[in-house]
């Protein structure tokens, strides 16, 4: 209004009433929108229970769905264990709970065995499609481990239906491992709980967009339920009413699937402590995998069901079961509530065998997984029982449910269903010449001698490319720690060298499982060298396959691979050193015999009252012709003024070896050449008792001593062996590092997908 003009009240009342027409239509038309769009549809959620284990954990969100009708519609299919008499008809607490049954499949097939277990999850793959079909669910929950989950979320993946996967990314060290990381590959989303099993399922290449770290849905009830009053009467209608609180103990164990035979010991060994325990004992079945049968047989056996501390049952409701594990002097087995859900209690945990082993824990559990004696267990039970440790939240703060609602209400309907993996980043690949590949193809052999430690770089064509020689430790640790540091030493040498390194071959004295790459006994001259693992801390520090054998037969895979051997079907290597090894080759395959003991030649016996040999026997070819037998000789000779001859000399400090024999006899010591000719002649006997058992085309002889013993082999060959073996080849190796090549061998055929 300008200044000095007066205001008109007909104006202003008329302007206000047109506003007010306005508002009011505004007001309507809103109105009308709000009427004519169309509410957001409820989001269709299938829970899938297959046994009473997994219902603890879903109970609580279904609870949590079921109070949200405006915005989930809940679905419930039962099958499994759950349906089974034996297992205690378990569905019918879901039924008590207030929850509509949709299906109810009978999938189980009854056998308690590998072989049903296959079966079962077949006979469940049958019948889920035509429930999933009818349900049309928009996703699908799927907890844990079972093979009854595997099968529910491999027929919802098939057909088209979004997968939310339950702690998922845990590690429990038996084929539950498998079988969860195979559903976390087929769900679309994830609910977690813990900070591990997170990283887990984002190491394993899962979308870190679509993992929940929630907690452990079950947490949600029993940290408000375990302090209920009425603890006390359901002790007394479980275990019975004079036990006391922290006066019970806790049972409940189930099969190793990968493993039911120890699995069923341990069960035995168990009973047998709670027994000798005198403890009253609530303890429940086992579940329905391979091998409960035989547990249920062994409880039966020792009268468990009728013994007057026991209290054996199928099924216990899990409010109540809160109750008796949160209030137990101890609870005793493998099951995962031990692990899990007992620790919210502060309640003490003995945790049998290998089931459980990766699970976090809290400090409440003790573990047992060697739990190969009646009283290691017993022992276990004095330690733990009665006691009380703090309370851990490892795997929930009691929110889990609140925090997985929120997550469903988040998922995208209209996002692609193709779930992406999110794979590292992968240099872009370079094509190369097949020539240069191979030139390049590389393996790190590792010689462990009794005096020197050697690591070469060893080429696809047996060239050593770069060598590497240190003195051998006398200790384990030390002798570890100089394979490791020359190796990496050699691997960064090998990036300059253009060399591709596909892994790690050892050789090594003794007696060597390459099975598992275990040095069973090695030599006298390698100390505190038994027993020892070589395998894994070569493979975990370097990040490379590893393989290992002896010396002896390392030798023979190099004659096979680079040298005479090359082409030959039926061969024996004589490797002729500190020590005498060799290896045979027959049908173009390395013999190992049964206890790997095979082609120990240096331990052939040719005399029964010969000297003594470093394994304890006396006349092995060792004992005679090794460089530590010529050693020993070329020292008794020396002290007895009978080694050295003119055109020799021998200063105070150097010692005595058998290369001044060698060098005593060629300057015409007699003694000297009798005592070669004798080990010549040794070596010639047991190589003769070779021909005769095994009968070889050709015998290869290395080492530094080869030379040497050439001539008097064949000689006692042509005079000792039968008529059809003394035209057999014997041979000087011409190969510098046997036992280098013969390592780098094992690699190189192996990696390059040739027969080893």
């Amino acid at each position: 209004m300008m200044p000095g003009h007066a205001r008109n009240p007909h104006s202003v009342q008329v302007r206000n009433s047109h506003e007010l027409y306005y508002l009011r239509m505004q007001r309507a038309q809103e109105k009308m929108e709000r009427l004519e769009k169309p509410k957001k549809e409820r989001l269709r959620v299938c829970v899938a229970t297959c046994n009473r284990a997994d219902y603890s954990k879903l109970a609580p969100i279904m609870f949590g769905i079921k109070s949200h009708p405006d915005i989930f519609d809940l679905e419930v299919v039962v099958l499994g264990s759950h349906l089974i008499d034996d297992y205690g008809n378990t569905f019918r607490m879901i039924e008590q709970d207030d929850f509509d049954i949709g299906s109810k499949l009978h999938t189980i097939v009854r056998g308690e065995d590998e072989a049903a277990m296959v079966e079962s999850v077949g006979l469940a793959l049958v019948k889920l499609p035509d429930v999933l079909q009818r349900l049309a669910p928009d996703i699908l929950l799927v907890h844990g481990d079972r093979f009854d989950a595997l099968a529910l979320a491999t027929a919802a993946a098939l057909m088209n239906i979004r997968i939310l996967h339950l702690e998922g990314g845990e590690v429990s060290g038996t084929i539950d491992d498998s079988i969860r990381h195979a559903i976390s590959k087929l769900a679309h989303y994830h609910a977690v709980c813990t900070l591990s099993a997170e990283r887990h399922l984002i190491s394993m290449c899962e979308d870190h967009s679509r993992i929940l770290l929630a907690g452990c849905p079950s947490y949600d009830k029993l940290l408000s339920a375990y302090k209920r009053d009425d603890y006390a009467d359901i002790i007394k209608s479980w275990i019975g009413d004079d036990v006391k609180e922290q006066d019970y103990i806790v049972a409940l164990q189930h099969p190793v699937t990968t493993d039911i035979k120890n699995s069923i010991k341990i069960y035995e060994l168990m009973l047998d402590a709670l027994i000798s325990f005198n403890k009253k004992t609530l303890i429940l079945f086992p579940n329905i995998d391979a091998g409960s049968k035989e547990m249920v047989r062994v409880m039966r056996r020792k009268g468990i069901e009728q013994h007057q501390n026991f209290r054996a049952v199928k099924h216990v409701p899990f409010d109540q079961f809160i109750q008796l594990v949160a209030h137990a002097g101890c609870m005793i087995g493998n099951s995962s509530c031990g692990v899990r859900e007992a620790g919210a209690f502060g309640t003490p945990v003995i945790n049998l065998g290998t089931r459980q082993t990766g699970r976090e824990t809290g400090e409440n559990v003790l573990h047992v997984r060697d739990a190969d004696t009646h009283n290691k267990i017993y022992h276990a039970l004095e330690l733990q029982f009665g006691k009380r440790y703090p309370c851990s939240k490892i795997y929930g703060d009691g929110n889990a449910v609140q925090r997985i609602l929120k997550f469903l209400q988040t998922i995208d309907l209209s996002e692609p269903l193709q779930k992406k993996f999110c794979f590292p980043p992968v240099k872009e690949c370079i094509s190369q010449d097949i020539d240069h590949i191979l030139e390049t193809q590389s393996a790190l052999s590792v010689d462990l001698g009794g005096t020197n430690l050697r690591v070469g770089i060893v080429s696809m064509k047996g060239k050593v490319v770069k060598k590497y020689v240190q003195l051998n430790p006398k200790t384990f640790e030390e002798r570890i720690e100089l394979i490791l540091t020359m190796c990496k030493q050699a691997m960064a040498d090998a990036v300059h060298l253009n060399c591709r390194i596909l892994g790690v071959g050892v050789s090594t004295g003794g007696r060597v499982n390459p099975q598992d790459g275990v040095v069973l006994h090695s030599t006298k001259l390698i100390k505190e060298w038994s027993s020892v693992d070589i395998r894994t801390p070569l493979s975990s520090a370097l990040h490379l396959p590893v393989w290992v054998d002896n010396d002896g037969n390392c030798a023979a895979l190099a004659e096979r691979k680079f040298g005479h051997g090359k082409g030959v079907e039926n061969f024996v290597t004589i490797i002729t050193g500190t020590g005498i090894g060799g290896g045979i080759i027959q049908h173009n395959e390395l013999i190992h015999g049964n206890t790997f003991c095979a082609a120990e030649l240096g331990h052939i016996v040719v005399s029964l009252e010969g000297p003594e040999c470093m394994c304890g026997g006396h006349g092995c070819i060792e004992a005679y012709s090794s460089g530590l037998a010529l050693q020993r000789e070329a020292k008794r000779l020396h002290d007895e003024d009978l080694l050295l001859v003119e055109g020799m000399t021998l200063n105070n400090k150097e010692q005595v070896n058998a290369i001044h024999l060698i060098n005593a006899a060629r300057l015409g010591n007699s003694k000297a050449e009798t005592v070669l000719h004798t080990a010549g002649t040794a070596l010639g006997l047991g190589i003769v008792n070779i021909l005769h058992m095994i009968n070889p085309s050709l015998v290869i002889l290395s080492g530094v001593l080869a030379v040497h013993y050439e001539t008097p082999v064949r000689q006692v060959i042509g005079q000792r062996a039968l008529l059809t073996a003394q035209g057999t080849k014997v041979m000087v190796s011409d190969l510098e590092d046997p036992a280098l090549l013969g390592a780098a061998s094992m690699v190189l055929d192996y990696t390059t997908r040739r027969t080893y």
